[in-house]
């Protein structure tokens, strides 16, 4: 039978472990209903931190819980996979040292610049269809340039293409096909170390982390002592120098949500009130959106990972969505809130909250595991599914 479900997923790979449902209990340290309810579908996995810990246990990796990359039938809902294909090779052609393409015509430097910043502008709306048609030309580009080029050019250059793989890095995560994420941020560490300045490096860092809070599972481990590093490494800089110190803000902010998904909540207090200490009111250094706003977001979203859904709905009304710069973040918010209110089960108040996520940024939302797992819930508590529910459902490829 194909493994449809969270709950299918996890049992198909209990059974290839070879393992009962009462030795996952005991691995676990849930009980045997849990886990056979799980399973069944009967309560849904609606938390990064417990799927982190299953994954753990049965050592598979997160996407095998999921079921990422989420594929749709017709292009209008393919939520910017199509780009992906091109992306990838454009990537594989950037980690080949040597590879010349003769056809391709040097770009002028203000073009690319002017082009990095249009895609980052792209990349806070979540508009990951637009993107998959210019990301994989961006990227042969900057490349090409920076292979070309030597002196104070290749060290901006070498900037511009730290940027790039960022949006790459995010543009892969946030459909779900993680191992071109890794692909992306190898290129982008290596590049931060050969450059060496220490804002492109916690960029990198900061970047290294997402991709690893993605992976989930023994990863969370590898992203929260990286972030620390970068934390330990940036300390010099806070309160001198403003662009380090935001980021120095934004790795604690990773290693909070590292820290919520290991159940360590004294850690993502700390690591929450460190961040407040220095969010400026506004901003988004290095694409990170390091300000007051996205912190208290953070606070929200680590609540909901905690299991603390009365929490963060009084977190999530403290919220100044409106005072985010970023669409995708604005999304995240709604995304964050409507799980709360799942968990609460305010299912009509979740619906309309995923309602307006989606109505902000459809692909962020339907390349979401979370917000389809609360939408897979919703759909089987016990009560008739709303006309709107369905439609929900429908687009986001979900069995109704």
């Amino acid at each position: 039978m194909t493994a449809t479900t969270t709950g299918q997923r996890i049992a198909r790979a209990r059974k290839r472990r070879g393992w009962t449902q009462a030795q996952l209990a005991d691995a676990l340290g849930y009980s045997v209903s849990w886990v056979s309810q799980a399973e069944r579908g009967v309560i849904p996995l609606d938390r990064f931190s417990v799927l982190d810990r299953v994954a753990d246990v049965l050592g598979v990796e997160m996407v095998e819980l999921t079921g990422q990359p989420y594929r749709h039938a017709s292009p209008d809902l393919d939520s910017g996979h199509n780009g992906i294909p091109a992306l990838r090779l454009a990537l594989q052609r950037a980690l080949m040292p040597h590879f010349r393409d003769t056809a391709r015509a040097p770009r002028v430097l203000s073009d690319l610049r002017a082009e990095i910043v249009a895609a980052e502008s792209l990349r806070q709306a979540a508009d990951f269809g637009t993107l998959g048609g210019i990301m994989p030309s961006l990227v042969d580009d900057v490349s090409a340039a920076l292979r070309a080029t030597e002196g104070a050019a290749h060290d901006e250059l070498a900037t511009l293409f730290v940027r790039v793989c960022h949006i790459a890095r995010v543009t892969s995560d946030l459909t779900g096909h993680h191992d071109l994420a890794w692909t992306a941020v190898e290129l982008e560490v290596r590049t931060a170390e050969a450059l060496g300045a220490p804002a492109p490096l916690a960029a990198a860092s900061w970047d290294l982390c997402g991709v690893w809070l993605h992976a989930g599972g023994d990863a969370l481990r590898s992203a929260k002592a990286a972030a620390v590093e970068s934390i330990d490494r940036l300390d010099p800089y806070v309160g001198r120098d403003a662009t380090l110190t935001a980021l120095w803000g934004a790795m604690h902010l990773r290693a909070a949500v590292a820290s919520s998904r290991l159940w360590a909540e004294a850690d993502v207090r700390s690591h929450l009130a460190e961040a407040a200490r220095v969010a400026p009111a506004t901003g988004n250094p290095w694409q990170t959106q390091f300000n007051a706003p996205n912190v208290a977001l953070h606070a929200l979203e680590t609540a909901v990972e905690l299991g603390h859904p009365q929490d963060a709905l009084g977190l999530a009304d403290r919220v100044p969505v409106e005072a985010m710069g970023s669409t995708e973040r604005r999304t995240h918010y709604w995304t964050c809130r409507a799980r709360s209110l799942g968990m609460a089960h305010r299912d009509d108040a979740a619906l309309e909250a995923l309602l307006e996520a989606e109505r902000l940024a459809p692909a962020h939302v339907h390349n979401r595991p979370m917000a389809r797992e609360l939408v897979t819930d919703l759909l089987h508590r016990g009560r008739r599914p709303s006309p709107k529910l369905r439609h929900l459902a429908r687009r986001m490829a979900l069995s109704t």
